[in-house]
């Protein structure tokens, strides 16, 4: 934990092997009149939690259009990976917040519930009792930043729990109810078969859907066609053999469904701009 002074506390996440739901950076902030930050776009997704106080958030909507939302305590922003943003506390009546930078392969799915877009960055809790749990979570992360790894991802989870069933409507909850079902099914089975060579149809084929329909309804629920996403569920795993292992490029190769490990090397050097070997030489623990 970085306890710069009495009014801020910053913590960095150490460990990249959580590729569901993981944990960037996190922490609380008294800020002074009119201090701001921005602009700027991140990578990952990360979420304000306004505590008491109030200001002004400037983002770019779908269109790249900035647009300004006047943000108070009880209420929060997302800002979305690639999103130019800037925020600014009240010359007067400066906000406190805690704040959570996440990303992971099934967020994208679980926030596409909740109404929260670029188009509607602002957090409108409809629950006040999982707002205030939600709080709690944030404020114990950022009191905790030394703690495991595992214990602070437990806490995450909680967090985006209370989170995604604080604001997300009842009735959208329900209507997804049975595409939500397939696409755990897929994801499922993609975490229970990546190391073999499984297809587009054998993914549809588990649900019971015909492909073209799977392929639209996943990449709507993740972001990804089913073809990308399996690719990147293996090179994420390829990456955690590559740091923590003193396994063969070849058995890697193979441990993530590559018959052909010049096949993987390529593959791996395209998402990653680095052969596996540079990547371990650079990486590994």
């Amino acid at each position: 934990m970085n306890d710069l002074n009495k009014d801020l506390k910053f913590s960095i996440f150490p460990n990249e092997n959580f590729v569901d739901l993981s944990l960037y950076q996190f922490g609380w902030e008294k800020n002074d009149p009119s201090h701001s930050y921005g602009p700027a776009a991140r990578n990952h997704y990360l979420f304000h939690y306004v505590l008491s106080g109030t200001g002004q958030l400037m983002a770019n909507d779908s269109m790249g259009t900035t647009q300004t939302y006047h943000i108070k305590s009880g209420q929060g922003f997302m800002i979305f990976p690639g999103q130019i943003n800037t925020y600014i506390a009240d010359q007067y009546l400066p906000w406190e917040y805690a704040w959570i930078e996440f990303d992971g392969l099934r967020v994208k799915e679980s926030i596409s519930i909740t109404g929260l877009s670029p188009d509607a960055p602002v957090y409108h809790a409809k629950s006040k009792n999982l707002r205030e749990k939600m709080m709690l979570e944030m404020l114990y992360l950022a009191e905790h930043g030394d703690a495991p790894p595992f214990h602070l991802i437990g806490h995450l989870y909680l967090f985006f729990d209370a989170m995604l069933r604080s604001i997300a409507p009842e009735q959208a909850q329900n209507g997804k109810r049975l595409q939500d079902y397939y696409i755990r099914e897929a994801l499922t089975y993609i975490e229970q078969n990546f190391q073999n060579d499984i297809s587009v149809d054998d993914m549809a084929k588990v649900c019971g859907l015909n492909r073209s329909y799977f392929g639209k309804i996943f990449k709507r629920a993740t972001g990804r066609t089913p073809q990308q996403f399996l690719l990147t569920y293996r090179m994420i795993k390829a990456t955690e053999l590559l740091k923590l292992t003193k396994l063969s490029i070849g058995d890697i190769s193979n441990a993530v469904g590559y018959a052909n490990q010049l096949h993987f090397s390529r593959a791996f050097k395209n998402l990653y701009g680095k052969a596996p070997r540079e990547w371990r030489n650079e990486n590994q623990v």
